[in-house]
């Protein structure tokens, strides 16, 4: 039973000093998976067909206190019949003690190489200037760690997300570079020294399999994700499979994300390490021009801090919709 609760305590200290110190924006977790590839790529903004309105809401460890939740809505399309595309995003993010409230606004441009409606040949780029307000209330903590201020932090900060994709019929690619500029915010490390230093590397792609005339399109895809400061870094496998129907779609996947950096924490008179590992099942479902997704996230861990998952429900409405241009199996763009 010490055993026990010295490792919850280490890993719990732990999350408090690298978790709550450390925020970046909107975080990166499942939600791109939903139809929504937008809110990590400004290049994505106004890809599709339609423009799309996403509200997503997030709660972890259902039945914990100051458990972490996170709230998004997005909207993006295309500005008439033009190339360039909008994109706008606000969320709200709660993480114990922390929090961070914030809003961007997105261009995008889609250059179009393709020579009929049979091969898409996208290239596209997108920039996002974002506005985030970060709290930490220490008055709460416990006093153990002279980093500790015991007062409530709070700091707003400009930030711009850089980023392309290139599609082409059924293959997609891409990258994005968040938090370009350098501010401090609240980012404490574990020295205790403020760092200004929030780049996060991101890159993705997939690929859409189907036969020709076939109603079932398998779709695997994997996500990297590279932190400049602290070197963090985490991978996404995924694979997705649809349905077509008359009235829209079905899909179902699942994700596997996988650290490359491992926690410490003491085992009796050694020092373990473990790997973060999260398993997701997706559901979703597209009728005429809604959607509804609903994401369960478990921590596959040996030691965790609860036994609960993450429960992650998407709503969408698709508006101003135009005739489906390419004779493709690409989801996100017909």
């Amino acid at each position: 039973m010490k055993l026990t609760k010295k490792i919850i305590l280490v890993i719990v200290v732990n999350f408090c000093v690298q978790g709550l110190f450390a925020q970046e924006g909107l975080p990166i977790y499942s939600d791109y998976l939903t139809d929504n590839y937008y809110l990590i790529h400004p290049s994505m903004a106004g890809v599709a067909n339609c423009n799309k309105a996403r509200l997503t809401v997030r709660q972890q460890w259902m039945g914990q206190e100051n458990a972490p939740s996170l709230q998004t809505f997005s909207v993006n399309g295309r500005v008439g019949d033009s190339q360039s595309a909008y994109g706008a995003i606000v969320f709200n993010d709660q993480n114990g003690y922390h929090s961070q409230t914030g809003a961007y606004l997105t261009y995008a441009h889609h250059l179009m190489f393709s020579r009929s409606t049979i091969d898409l040949n996208m290239l596209s780029f997108g920039l996002s200037a974002g506005v985030i307000q970060y709290k930490l209330d220490e008055t709460a903590f416990f006093e153990f760690d002279p980093i500790i201020a015991g007062i409530e932090q709070s700091a707003t900060d400009f930030n711009v997300d850089f980023g392309f994709s290139y599609h082409f019929i059924n293959f997609y690619a891409h990258a994005t570079i968040k938090n370009l500029l350098k501010n401090e915010g609240v980012n404490i490390n574990e020295q205790g020294v403020a760092f200004d230093n929030l780049t996060n590397y991101l890159f993705s792609a997939g690929h859409v399999f189907s036969k020709y005339g076939s109603d079932w399109s398998f779709e695997p895809s994997i996500l990297f994700s590279y932190k400049d400061a602290t070197e963090e870094s985490f991978m996404d496998f995924n694979i997705k499979a649809y349905r077509d129907f008359d009235f829209g779609s079905i899909y179902a996947g699942l994700s596997y994300r996988r650290s490359f950096d491992g926690a410490e924490f003491t085992n009796g008179n050694s020092i373990s390490s473990q790997k973060l590992q999260y398993i997701t099942p997706l559901l979703g479902i597209e009728y005429n021009n809604f959607m509804f997704a609903y994401t369960y996230s478990y921590q596959s861990n040996s030691i965790v801090l609860d036994n609960g998952g993450y429960h992650q429900l998407t709503l969408g409405f698709n508006f101003g919709c135009r005739k489906e241009r390419y004779d493709c199996q690409c989801p996100s763009v017909n």
